[in-house]
């Protein structure tokens, strides 16, 4: 099977109230109904959410927003930064299997371990952003004085920025990473599946 490339978009958006180093997380679907490896691979080309960032259609992907409401003080003489609460909303798109007849226990595993590994994927994707979301929320909140708070917000603005270009750089990385074990990893997941499949038949 060809490698698959998992993707994410990642956006920044306007504040909103929200509790700190909050993950707001859901689920959408699309269908699969190959019945073959070959299948599959095709239907997840065809089918899968369309990335704009890479212009193509993924198996999987994580569509993020970080939302920050920063709470400001001014005491009359300097302003500060008093809270900074940050929620990523995270939208987890995944592939769902439904084959038409019949199908082998062989493509039945295949897609098990596919599957697991695609959402492990995007699970993570939305795990790097929470531990950047709490160092968003941890730099803002670094004691400092202002002389008004407009220098206080443009710093926040500063601050936000600079944090999630690392987060950026840090979710291309994971799927460098990912994409050059990928096939690698499924066929190590595959064996362990298949060997724990073949022990439990011997069991009964």
């Amino acid at each position: 099977m060809k490698k698959i490339f998992l993707s994410l978009i990642i956006a920044a958006s306007a504040a909103v109230p929200a509790a700190a180093e909050t993950v707001a997380k859901s689920y959408s679907y699309f269908n699969i109904r190959g019945t073959t490896f070959e299948q599959i691979e095709k239907d997840l080309s065809n089918r899968g959410p369309h990335v704009k960032s890479t212009g193509l259609r993924h198996p999987g992907a994580t569509r993020m927003n970080f939302t920050t409401k920063i709470g400001y003080a001014n005491d009359g003489r300097y302003c500060r930064i008093v809270s900074a609460d940050t929620v990523v909303k995270a939208r987890v798109i995944l592939p769902r299997w439904k084959p038409r007849g019949r199908v082998d226990a062989e493509d039945r595993v295949f897609w098990d371990t596919l599957f697991a590994d695609i959402k492990r994927h995007e699970d993570r994707h939305v795990e790097i952003a929470k531990a950047r979301a709490r160092e968003l929320e941890q730099a803002l909140k670094k004691p400092a004085r202002f002389k008004d708070c407009e220098a206080a917000a443009a710093k926040a603005r500063e601050i936000t920025s600079k944090t999630l270009a690392r987060h950026d750089r840090a979710q291309l990385e994971f799927d460098r990473v990912e994409t050059i074990n990928f096939e690698s990893r499924l066929l190590r997941l595959l064996s362990y599946r298949i060997e724990r499949a073949e022990k439990a038949a011997k069991k009964r």
